[in-house]
């Protein structure tokens, strides 16, 4: 993407290309607390939405599944309204789902779909998916991460997977094309684009203008007991297909005599991923996009997840900075 004007830095006078939104995975502002999987309109309140704008975003992911409850153009228009009156506009609608799973796969690209009417109606130029099932065969609870196995990866995929879903996004892409909309697919755990092969292949194969991949490199990180590729060789290979970039950090603890890895997520500045090399990698390659702080689960979001963002600029700031 190559729309963003740029911004002045506040740490250092350098002017920001990136812009910075809130991926949020909690919340929570008293006397509320929702999930944001489940999140109906009602549950983005006044409260939170004021949070969000006082610690700096420039806008918000939302999920389709919020989106789908509005009833009709003027609940659109009056949702769209209420973000944008708190000065953080609606940026991304997040869809989700795997396009290969017989029993979901329809319905996730009719979701998919949708999304596109949905990003225009709130004014977002990003659609954001990816293409992870619900886990089939681990009880319910576990943690699909830090094994040996992940369903649907890349390791068990043909060819054949990846043009059939190659096929499926191509027209959603034309579509949102002529609404000036973008299209991202997420490298994910658990699914068929996992890390940087996978998602350069999809990206090669869909062949869109308008389609690009969210690297989001710490689903590479914990997703097996020893991860697949570093995260410095995985945005080597991918800062230049990507047009919207989801940011986590974690820390992980190895057991290798159980093949097994547990991981937690943590600020940005705090994990085992190095994000000045990112920064620097994604700078190189001229990405000014969305820079997604994808927040914590647990605890004090407004606390880590400002943090995370805070940080990101600082390195933004100090990375052109010394690129010149």
């Amino acid at each position: 993407m190559r729309r963003a004007s740029a911004r002045l830095n506040v740490f250092s006078g350098v002017k920001n290309s990136m812009k910075y939104c809130y991926a949020n995975r909690r919340q929570a502002a008293f006397p509320d607390v929702y999930s944001t999987w489940s999140a109906r309109p009602s549950h983005f309140t006044d409260a939170w939405l004021r949070s969000v704008s006082k610690h700096g975003y420039e806008g918000l992911e939302v999920g389709a599944n919020a989106l789908s409850l509005l009833d009709g153009a003027s609940a659109v228009k009056e949702f769209k309204d209420r973000f944008e009156g708190f000065g953080v506009p609606i940026v991304a609608v997040r869809a989700g789902g795997s396009l290969i799973e017989a029993k979901s796969a329809m319905r996730n690209l009719d979701v998919l779909r949708r999304s596109v009417d949905y990003a225009e109606g709130v004014g977002s130029l990003l659609v954001v998916g990816n293409l992870m099932a619900p886990q089939r065969y681990l009880p319910a609870g576990w943690e699909a991460t830090g094994r040996t196995h992940s369903q649907d990866s890349s390791k068990d995929a043909s060819i054949y997977l990846y043009e059939r879903v190659a096929d499926s996004i191509r027209p959603v892409c034309d579509e949102a094309a002529d609404r000036g909309i973008t299209v991202a697919i997420e490298m994910h755990h658990a699914s068929p684009v996992d890390n940087s092969w996978s998602a350069r292949l999809l990206h090669d194969l869909v062949d869109r203008p308008n389609f690009g991949i969210n690297p989001d490199i710490g689903n590479v990180a914990w997703e097996y007991n020893e991860p697949e590729e570093t995260p410095e060789e995985n945005v080597k290979a991918l800062a230049d297909v990507c047009v919207y970039w989801h940011c986590k950090n974690v820390v992980r603890v190895n057991h290798p005599e159980n093949e097994r890895a547990v991981a937690w997520k943590v600020s940005l500045e705090d994990g085992e991923m190095d994000y000045r090399f990112l920064m620097t990698a994604m700078v190189d390659a001229g990405y000014d996009g969305y820079v997604a702080i994808e927040g914590g689960r647990e605890g004090d979001q407004f606390e880590m997840d400002t943090r995370s963002l805070k940080y990101m600029r600082k390195l933004e700031a100090e990375v052109r900075s010394e690129l010149g």
